[in-house]
């Protein structure tokens, strides 16, 4: 099955305790010290005789059998061969002991007396029998991180006051609150897969009436005014973690949460101070305030390092040398947005996902340094596929010149309800880009001498017709029609350094992920595309820009 029970989990525990091997149990090494206790007390002087050698018998000792100090020292003694796991319990230990002092007590109906707590963890459990209703003293459970989907509260021992379950794979908590434990103070149900809103109507004083402390950090809540009015009938509440929950990232989450359970101590981890509860005073009664959307804002400040791009004043003077520009933006990810809050923003997401997947493709058409030009067919057609759930999207700044420092100055503040999808997103983090984009455009003139052959015919024929107006309207025409000087080839980009930014403290309580992306070392290489018929005539300014020794510069950002 892949799995194991409770009881089978702590079966394989006690088996690595060795309570009956050496230096426990009553074995060879251990065994004259008991064997007096055996016999009645009395007898004839003859026994008494024999019982009195015995007992001088024990304090002398014999070879194969060590003295009782020695043994406990086995077992207490950190730096002993025979020392417990460093996961073992305190409870596990003082079992040991008495399996050295008194190992004629380590019986299955002792050992479920015994234990007040047990500690089950990474064991591959799946399932909580039935059997664990043999521990009538058990206090304290701590399942975490196995395997358990659901539970079943008939049985769990009845004494039980801590229940933690803490990383396991449960996904309602029916069945948990069936028959629960009615003196837990604590309940852990943190990184599980609780689906929130279907499953908060388990989280009253109904059904868990003692409850001091609860976790549950790093499932799916999402509607914070429904959870708060179920953990407010809890009257005994006082610790309690919600974070990593996607409604953490809803504005006004702490203080509405605060002002809703007067009595809580504890939130996130995070003393709860008397300014805290003045300042968020009144606040729950302002529920049309709290709207189940995040709000949150990326800023990206400025790039130092950035290698110098070839000057103009260095490319050959003539007519036909091209005019190249270079400017640079930043990219990030973020999570699908609820709706396009504006055209042009829209406009620039279309360009960047289309030329960041045609770069390795040479031949992608031509666009302005203003709008980022348009796309492919090819790239029309990936576009119209349905995206995957909860894909992120690709943002970029606006593009910037070469400067030493360059003063991006972006800030965009990012809506979505798709809280759950938030949260998936923060978990997985974001990947930052700095792309460099290069322009090269060429005269018109040579441009002109290209199509010389093909529009000197039409231009005849026009020429030839004699216009209505006299000539003059082709001459208006031609004065607000005025040639444009330059042409431009497709933009070369190329990534001059990516790197990941972990955003998961923004779900345990973080307001700030401040970031330096430090790229390393880079060595600029020339963008190769096959070269179009102009680049063919200018080959000479071609070679002149791939013979140019790289460059080497640390980028920051």
């Amino acid at each position: 099955m892949g799995g194991l029970s409770a009881s089978a989990a702590f079966r394989e525990h006690l088996r690595r305790l060795g309570l009956g091997e050496f230096p426990c149990g009553a074995g060879s090494w251990n065994r004259s010290r008991f064997e007096l206790r055996k016999r009645k007390p009395g007898g004839n002087a003859a026994q008494r005789e024999a019982d009195a050698g015995t007992a001088q018998h024990q304090q002398i000792g014999t070879p194969s059998e060590e003295s009782l100090e020695t043994l406990m020292e086995f077992v207490s003694s950190q730096d002993s061969p025979w020392a417990l796991p460093p996961d073992c319990s305190p409870e596990d230990q003082h079992l040991r002991e008495l399996a050295v002092q008194s190992p004629q007590l380590i019986r299955d109906n002792f050992i479920f007396l015994f234990f007040r707590s047990l500690r089950i963890v990474d064991k591959g459990v799946n399932e909580v029998d039935k059997n664990l209703l043999k521990f009538h003293n058990l206090e304290e459970l701590i399942l975490s991180a196995n395997q358990i989907s659901r539970i079943n509260s008939a049985h769990l021992p009845r004494t039980l006051k801590v229940l933690e379950l803490c990383g396991n794979e449960i996904v309602g908590l029916q069945d948990l609150c069936s028959r629960p434990p009615p003196e837990l103070q604590h309940l852990g149900l943190g990184y599980n897969r609780l689906l929130g809103s279907s499953e908060d109507k388990y989280l009253t004083a109904e059904f868990w009436p003692n409850l001091l402390s609860l976790d549950l950090s790093f499932n799916n809540f999402t509607d914070l005014m429904s959870i708060v009015s179920k953990l407010a009938t809890l009257w005994r509440l006082r610790t309690l973690v919600l974070q990593g929950n996607p409604l953490v990232l809803i504005p006004g989450y702490r203080g509405c949460v605060i002002d809703s359970l007067p009595k809580l101590c504890i939130l996130d981890d995070r003393n709860i101070s008397p300014d805290e509860k003045h300042q968020f005073h009144g606040l729950s009664s302002k529920s049309d305030l709290i709207v189940n959307k995040a709000q949150l804002v990326v800023s990206v400040g400025k790039i130092k390092g950035i290698p110098n791009p070839i000057k103009l004043e260095e490319l050959e003077s003539s007519p036909e040398s091209p005019v190249i520009t270079h400017s640079y933006y930043v990219t990030y990810e973020f999570v699908e947005r609820e709706k396009a809050e504006d055209t042009n923003n829209a406009e620039v997401m279309k360009f960047h996902q289309s030329q960041m997947v045609a770069t390795p493709n040479p031949g992608s058409p031509p666009g302005s340094a203003d709008t980022g030009g348009s796309e492919s067919p090819a790239m029309s057609s990936l576009h119209k596929q349905e995206p995957p759930a909860n894909r992120a999207n690709s943002h970029l700044t606006p593009r910037k010149p070469w400067a030493e420092t360059i003063e991006c100055s972006h800030r965009k503040e990012h809506v979505t309800g798709d809280l759950v999808a938030l949260k998936a997103f923060l978990m997985a983090g974001t990947t930052v880009t700095v792309v460099e984009e290069k322009v090269l455009s060429w005269p018109i003139a040579a441009a002109l001498a290209e199509d010389g052959g093909k529009k000197g015919k039409a231009d005849k024929g026009k020429a030839e017709e004699k216009p209505k107006d006299g000539g003059k309207g082709n001459k208006q025409k031609k004065k607000k029609e005025s040639p444009v000087e330059l042409r431009s080839d497709p933009p070369l980009l190329r990534c001059l350094g990516s790197g990941h930014v972990n955003l998961e403290s923004l779900l345990t309580g973080d307001q700030l992920v401040a970031v330096v992306c430090d790229f390393g070392v880079l060595i600029t290489e020339e963008t190769t595309q096959p070269p179009s018929p102009k680049e063919k005539e200018k080959e000479k300014t071609k070679n002149l820009l791939k013979g140019r020794k790289s460059k080497k510069s640390s980028l920051c950002l």
